[in-house]
């Protein structure tokens, strides 16, 4: 028995130590990107994106990583239609010129197996700036009904949408935004 074993393992750990990165798709129907500022100083206001695309690569034996997402900012859905087509319009996003939010990184730090934080530049109304959004969740897996590898994961950062062009109605309207991102993808 001892000398099938230890074959085995040295095979394992020779294919863990050349794992190979991992290239992820984004699942847009279980992706959710959201946003939160406060509303005169009362309430605070959220929605959400929904349409979501992009791949995340992933190489767990060396713990790095690269993440280039895209949202479709015409997907934007507060729940309010006239003010949907408010913040389409050029007063804040100006989808007609900027369709898209983007964020692009190839920096994975990690906490021991766990991912930890993502830091790249955000593009937002043409406008991009570092950021490093902080992890709260983050699992690969099997997928249950696909039977492929999956991995997903929640993420938040605050930003000041003025420092991105969108910063009318400050402080009416607050210039902190908290953005979280919740992905899930599936190995291609």
């Amino acid at each position: 028995m001892k000398k099938l074993l230890v074959p085995l393992l040295l095979a394992v750990a020779s294919a863990s130590a050349t794992a190979a990165p991992v290239t992820y798709t984004l699942d847009s129907s279980h992706s959710f990107e959201t946003f939160q500022y406060r509303h005169m100083g009362l309430s605070f206001v959220r929605g959400r994106f929904d349409k979501t695309s992009g791949t995340i690569t992933l190489d767990q034996a060396a713990k790095t990583g690269s993440a280039d997402i895209v949202i479709d900012v015409n997907s934007v859905n507060t729940g309010v239609p006239k003010l949907d087509e408010h913040l389409k319009g050029a007063e804040f996003f100006d989808t007609a010129k900027f369709p898209t939010i983007t964020f692009k990184s190839s920096s994975f730090k990690f906490n021991g197996d766990t991912l930890a934080s993502v830091s790249g530049d955000l593009t937002i109304h043409g406008v991009t700036k570092p950021v490093t959004l902080t992890v709260s969740s983050f699992v690969c897996t099997e997928h249950p009904f696909k039977k492929v590898p999956a991995c997903a994961a929640n993420a938040e950062v605050t930003i000041k949408r003025s420092e991105f062009g969108v910063g009318n109605y400050v402080p009416v309207i607050s210039d902190e935004t908290r953005l979280e991102v919740g992905v899930e993808a599936i190995k291609e």
